[in-house]
């Protein structure tokens, strides 16, 4: 099966501009082609998994990402799916930011010679002129078109600044500094961004025309689906927040748990969206029922936390998961410590504790959750609120607390 073939079959690819011109450059290998990745946070998430292995896809097909990193572009922030604008950020802020990235990315895809490039586009975006740019770059702009993208329609209500309103300018830049400089001809980008990529090989064709007094050069665009869930949810997102690939924001445990747990309607899509399992066993973990569709869960989360961080940390949040939920031992799981000045006569009661460790938000929360029998310490029922926990209780391995099925921490005192 050719690579764009694969990409069909994952149900993997949303919108393209010229179908048989972007096979023909994929099956070819050799092809350059770029996803750009705002610095908006310290951590990559849940949401740019897919980008990151489509990127692999192609790479393993022979074709050469190029990982941009939006040091610049992160400066103005992306108005698409958002109903207000983004938090300015500090140029300190985002180059931290982009440096963690470098290291995530570094985990799936292969950064050595030849195989991709990573470049930031900081290094063009903030020496330009803002003369420079309108003559140069803005000429080629119609205001009445780029008024019909969703990302600013989508706005209208709040107001959209003209800050923002340049974001699509910047990143049709983006393409056409990587198509000179680096004959990329090529940008993929998740759904909510048709708008911009077309803009860029709208600005590609023009600026070619205009050098050249021909027709213009052809660049292309192509697009994926964004994860989903069957409820048409985007997915990553928890009580707690997203769910990152940074092991110091998301622990691989967590990691792990929070695929392990998805809906059953979810797991064979994110098994052809985010794995590299053959497509044929994956179509055949599709006819599972009962308990194997857990079985195809525990698959999914093994492989994607051997992905993002090691088979070790696959292998330990395995075998974590069985002796919390098989045997219900404090095994090596997330863990929180509090110090004893949390402790009121050298002790602490369970409503207190549950607000403590984040298992719930609020203590009137924690006393539903206790009444309706959804609390267990230490593997038993907690069926009182006079439940309380001495500094010896909390020692050593201390106290496996859960709430529900899914949200449980190791307790200890400092």
């Amino acid at each position: 099966m050719s690579v764009f073939a694969e990409l069909k079959a994952r149900g993997l690819i949303a919108q393209m501009t010229d179908e048989k011109d972007i096979q023909e450059l994929l099956d070819g290998g050799g092809a350059k082609f770029y996803i750009g990745f705002d610095a908006t946070a310290d951590s990559l998430h849940v949401g740019h998994m897919v980008q990151l292995i489509i990127m692999r896809h192609l790479q393993k097909a022979g074709n050469i990402p190029v990982f941009l990193l939006g040091g610049g572009t992160t400066m103005v922030g992306d108005p698409s799916g958002r109903t207000d604008m983004r938090q300015m950020m500090t140029l300190e802020q985002i180059e931290y930011n982009c440096e963690c990235f470098r290291r995530q990315a570094s985990k799936i895809l292969d950064f050595s010679p030849g195989k991709s490039m990573m470049v930031n586009n900081a290094d063009w975006l903030l020496e330009l002129k803002y003369v420079d740019l309108l003559r140069e770059v803005g000429a080629h702009f119609s205001v009445n078109r780029m008024l019909t993208a969703e990302a600013y329609k989508a706005r209208w209500e709040k107001g959209l600044s003209f800050f923002e309103f340049n974001y699509m300018i910047m990143q049709s830049y983006d393409f056409y500094v990587l198509y000179k400089q680096h004959g990329v001809k090529l940008q993929c980008g998740g759904d909510d961004q048709w708008s911009n990529i077309l803009a860029g090989t709208e600005l590609i064709r023009k600026k070619t025309s205009a050098d050249s007094g021909g027709a213009g050069e052809n660049a292309y665009g192509m697009t994926f689906k964004l994860l989903l869930t069957s409820t048409g949810q985007k997915m990553g997102k928890t009580m707690a927040g997203a769910v990152w690939l940074d092991p110091e924001r998301t622990t691989p445990f967590e990691f792990y748990q929070y695929w392990r747990n998805i809906d059953d309607a979810d797991v064979i899509n994110c098994l052809k969206m985010l794995t590299f399992l053959p497509v044929a066993e994956i179509e055949e973990m599709a006819k599972w029922e009962g308990s194997e569709i857990n079985r195809a869960k525990a698959i999914l989360a093994y492989e994607l936390t051997s992905l993002v961080h090691s088979e070790a940390d696959a292998k330990q949040a395995e075998e974590t998961a069985k002796a919390l939920f098989t045997a219900g031992g404090a095994a090596d799981m997330p863990t929180v410590t509090i110090d004893a000045a949390d402790l009121t006569d050298g002790a602490i009661d369970i409503l207190t504790l549950l607000v403590k460790t984040d298992l719930c938000p609020s203590k009137s929360e924690a006393r539903r959750a206790v009444e309706q029998g959804g609390v267990e310490a230490a593997g038993v029922k907690v069926e009182s609120f006079d439940v309380n926990f001495t500094a010896e209780d909390l020692s050593g391995d201390g106290v496996v607390l859960k709430r529900g099925k899914k949200k449980f921490c190791r307790v200890q005192v400092g």
